[in-house]
């Protein structure tokens, strides 16, 4: 009874095989690759996997690439199913103007969050964080409603805009800094506070809607050029998207 449980974000494919579709289940496998290796999935690193008995992944990435992961999925005999984020599923309320139009991603993360969130005892508001090519900032209330959420670029696009737009600013990769002193660091410190700022301000405003101090939950392969400038407690979950993916096939089951 595995499952496989995939990421496909802008840049990355992210996967993970557990023992059984529920929450809490062992890992048993993992591995990312970018999307321009994709093709070697089904002779490469899941070749030795044990073929598992289901799946299901979200993507951002376009139609394009779930058609080329489909067909890498075909050494298996199991069915591709691909998270439609909708009004209401695994104990979170979608608070989206239009559900569907919510990146798939974000809903995951969202569903995982509640679920890690209700793991560790007492309900309360969490602000979950995605750190990759994109940057998002989603709140839950302490009930589990999606209350809204940003959307910034990541650091690397915040780079890439500023040597675009602008004349003499092509600089290797600095460092976060409170006062920099060479066009690196200001670039790479102009970018990690105006992230950390958005943070915590919604992490404010939450507190304030909610009453109650939330939980701070950050997640994304670029999650550790943001962790050392927090000034807020914070929680490292690595596999928040894939613990929302597992809640949302238990639900599926269920029904």
């Amino acid at each position: 009874m595995s499952f496989l449980a995939i990421d496909i974000g802008n840049t990355r494919l992210k996967w993970a095989q557990y023992a059984a579709p529920h929450p809490g289940a062992v890992l048993l496998a993992q591995g990312a690759v970018f999307l321009e290796t994709i093709d070697r999935l089904a002779d490469g690193e899941w070749k030795a996997l044990a073929p598992p008995a289901s799946m299901l992944g979200c993507i951002v990435a376009g139609e394009a690439i779930r058609r080329r992961v489909e067909e890498q999925l075909e050494i298996w005999d199991i069915t591709p199913r691909w998270v439609v984020p909708a009004a209401h599923a695994a104990g979170v309320t979608n608070g989206y103007d239009h559900p569907s139009r919510l990146g798939a991603d974000r809903w995951s993360a969202l569903v995982g969050a509640r679920h890690h969130v209700l793991s560790q005892g007492a309900a309360r508001p969490a602000l979950v964080v995605m750190v990759g090519t994109a940057v998002t900032v989603d709140s839950l209330d302490t009930e589990g409603r999606f209350l809204g959420g940003l959307i910034l670029p990541g650091f690397g696009l915040m780079l890439r805009a500023l040597e675009m737009g602008t004349a003499g600013l092509k600089a290797p990769t600095g460092e976060a800094v409170d006062f920099p002193t060479n066009t690196s660091d200001a670039l790479m410190s102009g970018g990690a506070h105006a992230i950390a700022g958005a943070v915590e301000r919604i992490h404010r405003r939450l507190r304030e809607r909610t009453g109650i101090e939330p939980a701070l939950l950050i997640s994304g392969g670029a999650a550790v050029k943001l962790e050392p400038i927090l000034e807020l407690p914070f929680e490292t979950v690595e596999m928040l998207i894939f613990e929302g993916l597992l809640a949302l096939q238990a639900r599926r089951l269920a029904l």
